[in-house]
């Protein structure tokens, strides 16, 4: 088979962008000499984090439809004709053996302009229940890689490759790691651990429902808790008085250490924290961020809920019942189990080294097509 050349188009939020990024370092890990371009959208993280990973890209000046602003759409279908062209251009230009969508504004035009073109593509869908671009462009696909089972409902069921979501490799924690970690947060050896993630930018319900909580916190001299809180939120929270058994980080550069030293983990509900935590196997306890398109981490949660995997606190009553289902877990070790063990089963450890390998399989399928 001649050098690979792939194009990967998508991006927007980090769910869709580090997939597409493992992908990418992956194919390169497994063919040093590959071509990848990426695709993206103007403006976009992508266009400042795929740079950063060292790889090219090129950007679409296109956009989402924008219910809050109706006028701001009036452009839309000028923005939709000018990327599908320049989508084509680039991928004559490039001249790929395949094209990988992984979701988001520009992966539209530019899996629409491969159609077009003949060449095959493949889509990676990181939610349990698919954005709006996933599904109008899955007809097409040569192959679809899905993280949750069950997907049926919304693919053609002989396209559908159940991978997972390719996550970070540090994220493989080792019983090693433990003593590293209570080192690196400042914590004490031995004492239950809960480990509450905000998200990069942190969230403010979350961040709330936490102060509500300290005096409680305090009183539970057995715990301790590491609170990533976010940056734009650290400096006002570092400042009112702390309980000497929580820590408080603005974001977390050991992701793999802290990780490896909770009991218990409290976390939004993207598709890559729980494609994460499904690795990870520590009592979780979700709260989907209600600020998403189509309500996407509630649906992902829930697919953990009906299967005993994890607790489900709704954001809007972080105040009221977050330290309710924390302390459940505490005083019920056999519950702390159970979601261990279950959310463990739902974890898909090889799921970056899977969908490269189906990317490399299309291509040769399609090469022997056009070849026969």
């Amino acid at each position: 088979m001649k050098p690979l050349r792939i194009i990967i188009s998508g991006g927007g939020t980090g769910g869709h962008v580090y997939p597409a990024i493992a992908i990418a370092e992956a194919i390169k890990a497994d063919s040093p000499e590959a071509q990848i371009l990426f695709i993206g959208a103007e403006g976009r993280m992508e266009m400042e984090k795929v740079p950063q990973a060292g790889f090219p890209i090129v950007g679409l000046k296109i956009a989402g439809f924008d219910r809050k602003n109706m006028l701001k759409n009036l452009g839309l279908p000028f923005k939709v004709i000018g990327s599908l062209w320049k989508a084509r251009k680039e991928i004559k230009r490039f001249n790929p053996q395949l094209v990988i969508g992984v979701g988001g504004y520009a992966s539209g035009p530019t899996l629409k302009a491969a159609n077009w073109m003949g060449i095959p593509t493949v889509i990676q869908e990181q939610n349990s229940f698919p954005g709006k671009t996933n599904l109008l462009l899955a007809k097409r696909a040569s192959a679809i890689c899905v993280a949750y089972p069950n997907m049926e409902k919304f693919f053609p069921h002989d396209k559908i490759h159940l991978t997972g979501n390719p996550i970070r490799s540090s994220i493989a924690v080792q019983h090693s790691d433990y003593d590293a970690g209570i080192s690196f947060f400042n914590l004490e050896k031995g004492k239950k651990t809960v480990l509450v993630l905000g998200g990069s930018l942190g969230a403010k319900s979350i961040n709330d429902g936490m102060v509500s909580m300290l005096e409680q916190i305090a009183n539970k001299n057995e715990l301790q808790v590491l609170w990533q809180c976010g940056k734009r939120f650290y400096s006002e929270l570092s400042s009112i008085p702390l309980p000497p058994n929580l820590v408080l980080v603005p974001f977390l550069e050991k992701m793999d250490l802290a990780y490896a030293i909770a009991d218990i983990i409290v976390s939004r509900a993207g598709a890559t924290s729980i494609s994460e935590l499904t690795l990870i196997g520590k009592p979780t306890i979700l709260i989907p961020s209600p600020n998403v398109s189509e309500d996407h981490q509630t649906k992902n949660a829930m697919a953990l809920v009906e299967r005993k995997a994890a607790g489900i606190v709704p954001d809007q009553e972080v105040k009221e019942k977050l330290w309710e289902e924390i302390t459940l877990l505490l005083d019920s070790p056999a519950l702390a189990a159970e979601r261990s063990k279950e959310i463990r089963k739902m974890g898909l450890p090889n799921a970056t080294r899977d969908i490269v390998q189906l990317c490399l399989s299309c291509i040769r399928e399609n090469e022997n097509f056009t070849n026969g």
